[in-house]
């Protein structure tokens, strides 16, 4: 007996950790040399700072470094479980690591707010602790920039390459899309990878270019393009967008914060030579005609309230409600004060999202999507009973196993900010504070509503324990909740 327990045991498979490792050091090593770009400008530009971001970098890059070297040569698959393990806390790693130079530079009192601002950057939420933004060093100022590109490229990726394999909320529809149909875009995920980050790069430089035209400085054009590509919010100004109160550089903003809300697959597709999926994704038609649906209605608030009037208030409302609807959060006024059904309003849209294999954040069109098929074959069912019916997404039949996910996406999604909602108010927040903020974390927007965190505030009042709450609940939004959730139930660790 003894001698049969004891070969069973030496049978089970043993949970792997080094390719995670090995993965986790080779990121960090990039985030290493990610810091000598602001390490470079604080040093042109004669600011003592340059020290801070010069030891951050040695130290991440010698730590990324470090634990490649000690993990090099083991083997390069990822089993299911070691790639919902090592997407966490990639995740985790990166942010813990990019907290460094914000830390050490003193641009925050404690680690707690830098790990806040650094997580909100990698996500893309673009929720901020910082104040004073107008007098921070250039350096810093581009490292909130850099960190919000690069989250935003890392989104794509793993959206691309990771969730659908992960069958993560309905996102194997996009496997089957881009991977194992006749005309499939490229042959690797790889190479799509390749692809994309290249898309990703020259739509920064020309957003980078509009800019300038449009009248910015340079830091601002290149921080701002980063963090209008990623759809992030960050900006060099406690005005956000606001400060500069140009037309040009709103109608700039709009352009670009649609564009990365798009699937990129599909510009990879259009560069290929075949731009027709473009204009007829059914994501795309629903995105398009949904964001002029909802600017109309802001503007429309606008006039009734009396808050302004005309093409100026068109255009209030249109850059922020791209803002939000995008999950950017950049503002350019106080849209607080348009009144209750205005702050209904601008809650409620910070939960759609944009395109899904886009930089955007929230629920996602396509999921509403899935929804309405299946509400509207239910109906269908019970006004015929013995017909057949079927669901379809962008003209293809929809599988029982992604409408499933979806609907357990949503549920969980309902879920989480409530949850998240109610430990804030146990941590002593307000209860608008709590609702927004926890929103606003969940579909890694920013900007909540009330006094505290809406579009003219910051999260810099809030105690240490709603901070970590919202850290925890930004990273649930952005890994799509399963790849987290899923790591808390033992028959993973089991299996």
């Amino acid at each position: 007996m003894s001698l049969s327990s004891s070969s069973s045991v030496a049978r089970r498979p043993v949970f792997d950790p080094t390719p995670i490792i090995l993965v986790i050091g080779v990121l960090l090593a990039m985030l290493g040399g990610a810091m000598l770009l602001p390490t470079f400008v604080d040093l042109a530009s004669g600011n003592d700072n340059w020290q801070v971001f010069g030891v951050a970098a040695i130290t991440t890059m010698g730590i990324g470094l470090l634990m490649f070297l000690a993990t090099r040569g083991s083997s390069s698959g990822l089993s299911t479980r070691q790639a919902f393990v090592m997407t966490v806390l990639v995740w985790i790693a990166l942010a813990a690591f990019g907290a460094l130079p914000f830390y050490w530079s003193s641009a925050v009192p404690t680690y707690t707010d830098a790990f806040f601002e650094s997580i909100s950057g990698l996500t893309t939420t673009g929720a901020t602790v910082i104040t004073s933004l107008d007098t921070l060093p250039p350096g810093t100022l581009l490292w909130r920039g850099i960190l919000q590109w690069l989250g935003g490229l890392g989104i794509i990726v793993m959206a691309v390459s990771v969730l659908p394999m992960l069958q993560i909320g309905g996102m194997q529809l996009f496997k089957v899309e881009a991977f194992e149909t006749p005309e499939k875009i490229l042959p690797r995920a790889t190479q799509i990878s390749g692809f994309i980050t290249l898309i990703f790069l020259n739509l920064t430089g020309i957003c980078m270019l509009a800019y300038l035209f449009a009248g910015m400085g340079v830091l601002d054009a290149v921080v701002h393009a980063m963090t209008t590509v990623a759809t992030g919010g960050f900006s060099n100004h406690d005005a956000s967008l606001g400060f500069f109160d140009n037309p040009a550089i709103d109608t700039i903003a709009i352009i670009f914060m649609i564009i990365g809300s798009l699937p990129f697959l599909l510009y990879v597709q259009a560069l290929q030579g075949d731009g027709k999926p473009l204009l007829r994704d059914g994501q795309v038609r629903t995105f398009m005609l949904l964001l002029v649906g909802v600017i109309l209605f802001a503007w429309m608030i606008e006039e009734t309230v009396g808050v302004r009037g005309g093409l100026d208030a068109f255009r209030f409302a249109a850059v922020n409600v791209t803002s939000i609807l995008t999950g950017t959060g950049y503002s350019t006024t106080d849209y607080d004060g348009w009144g209750p059904v205005a702050v209904a309003f601008f809650f409620f849209i910070m939960f759609i999202g944009g395109c899904a294999g886009s930089t955007s954040c929230g629920i996602k069109i396509f999921r509403f999507q899935v929804l309405f098929q299946n509400v509207r074959q239910h109906l269908a069912r019970v006004l015929y009973p013995h017909g057949i019916f079927t669901q379809k997404f962008n003209n293809r039949p929809i599988s029982e196993d992604v409408t499933s996910a979806v609907m357990s996406f949503f549920f969980l999604y309902i879920l989480s900010f409530a949850i998240s909602a109610m430990a804030l108010s146990v941590a002593g927040v307000d209860t608008v504070t709590a609702l927004s903020g926890a929103g606003s974390a969940i579909s890694n927007v920013g900007p909540g509503l009330g006094a505290i965190i809406g579009p003219a505030g910051t999260y810099k009042d809030l105690g240490d324990a709603p901070k970590w709450i919202l850290c925890i609940t930004m990273l649930l939004g952005r890994l799509e909740l399963f790849t987290v959730l899923v790591l808390l139930s033992p028959r993973f660790w089991r299996s």
